[in-house]
């Protein structure tokens, strides 16, 4: 008598569970929107990405410190980082974003790149004498797209030293203001 009772429980509670069920109504998505969820996913990808190719190119230099919260300013900003003589070592994968050049378009290059005719003359060289200084800096300039469109753009640089004292590289933090 006792198992009786029991499994007429579970057949009134499957009753009970398939009665729900069955009133739901169920709302699909368009498959576009997985298109956005694979653009976010790619987005939080590379960004780790970057992160971990930044450490890299600090740990094989000896960067004495690098204390960047990279994860986040990726969230807003491009990094660019150059060698001492300012070719372009690293581009953040959000760099085609902001001006439409892929890292490999630019690896090599000086920032000097993305300036054009319409570029301060007097920022262009407020910018050179703070990296001459090793001197940190911020400056919005006028910066040319690959496709010739201008845009601000806020720099944030700063020079980075190995663990002897000795000039590295100079990160810069970028985003179209």
């Amino acid at each position: 008598m006792h198992k009786s009772s029991d499994m007429s429980n579970f057949t009134e509670y499957d009753k009970a569970a398939a009665k729900y069920y069955n009133g739901l109504v169920i709302n699909s998505l368009p498959i576009i929107s997985w298109d956005f969820s694979h653009v976010f996913m790619d987005e939080i990808k590379n960004a780790i990405l970057d992160v971990s190719r930044i450490n890299k190119i600090a740990t094989k230099s000896k960067w004495a410190n690098h204390d960047w919260d990279l994860k986040s300013i990726l969230n807003e900003e491009v990094i660019i980082v150059t060698d001492a003589k300012l070719r372009i070592v690293f581009a953040s994968n959000n760099i085609v974003k902001m001006n439409g050049y892929k890292e490999s378009e630019i690896l090599g290059n000086s920032p000097k790149m993305f300036h054009g005719k319409d570029t301060s003359n007097k920022t262009s060289n407020e910018i050179r004498r703070a990296v001459e200084l090793q001197k940190p800096f911020e400056k919005s300039v006028l910066n040319y797209k690959k496709n010739g469109e201008t845009y601000q753009c806020l720099i944030r640089g700063f020079p980075v030293f190995d663990v002897k004292g000795k000039l590295s590289h100079f990160i810069a933090f970028e985003k179209a203001a």
